[in-house]
């Protein structure tokens, strides 16, 4: 931990103390991330950053007020060869689709699927170990969010990394609990771990999330006027926040 109350945890990731959670009220340890799209630098050449207290997720904000019926989010299960999207509205949970796509292309799908349900955020899955290490499928998840959340800012929307270690087999789970049919459960399983995703964001209110923050100052502006138009419409965000 250095003297700005940033801790290094490695040469590519910040941990901050900024996010407030049930075992903590004041602070918790929340992740900025990613290689090089975490961090600014101020006119005196201090580090500082964007964090999940100033960029806070609808989860959280849900659960602060049960009323609130902010922004809508999109969950993002990203398998080695399919990727599943989940919708939440409200408390609301959902599979929506499954994209056969890769590159560019899944990225500007992504983005015209959230606009047409009116996303503001997006819940991706990265993918740990039973001993909560990252995995080598987890770096290309973290390209894959990094260039995300660049397209995203320009918009004014949010990505975060959840942990989705386990939801490919609570998916599983879940459609055999709904007697779906082998032949849909095959096409359907990364859609559904999609849902399991959002359901464990909301299940803990949005805590130890990962906010990926574009490196562009513009960008960062854009996430922070979101930010102040939600605090404005809300009340939501106070200074002791």
């Amino acid at each position: 931990m250095n003297g700005l109350g940033i801790g290094l945890s490695s040469p590519t990731v910040l941990q901050i103390a900024a996010f407030p959670s049930r075992r903590n009220p004041k602070f918790h340890f929340p992740l900025i991330s990613t290689s090089e799209y975490f961090f600014r630098r101020s006119s005196s050449s201090t580090v500082t950053a964007i964090t999940v207290e100033e960029i806070p997720p609808n989860a959280f904000c849900r659960q602060r007020d049960s009323n609130w019926r902010g922004g809508f989010s999109l969950g993002i299960d990203l398998g080695m060869s399919r990727t599943g999207l989940a919708i939440s509205k409200g408390f609301s949970v959902r599979p929506l689709t499954t994209l056969d796509l890769r590159g560019q292309k899944l990225e500007l799908k992504i983005l015209d699927i959230a606009e047409q349900q009116e996303v503001d955020e997006f819940i991706v899955g990265i993918p740990k170990s039973c001993d909560g290490k990252e995995t080598q499928q987890s770096n290309k998840v973290r390209s894959v969010a990094g260039r995300l959340a660049v397209r995203a800012a320009e918009r004014g929307w949010r990505v975060y990394l959840q942990d989705e270690y386990g939801t490919s087999l609570d998916a599983m789970d879940h459609m055999l609990n709904l007697g779906i049919r082998k032949s849909v459960r095959q096409g359907s399983q990364d859609a559904y771990a999609a849902v399991m995703v959002l359901e464990r964001y909301f299940s803990v209110s949005g805590e130890s999330l990962e906010l990926v923050v574009p490196k562009q100052l513009e960008l960062q502006e854009n996430l922070k006027s979101w930010a102040d138009r939600q605090a404005k419409q809300t009340g939501l965000f106070s200074e002791d926040f």
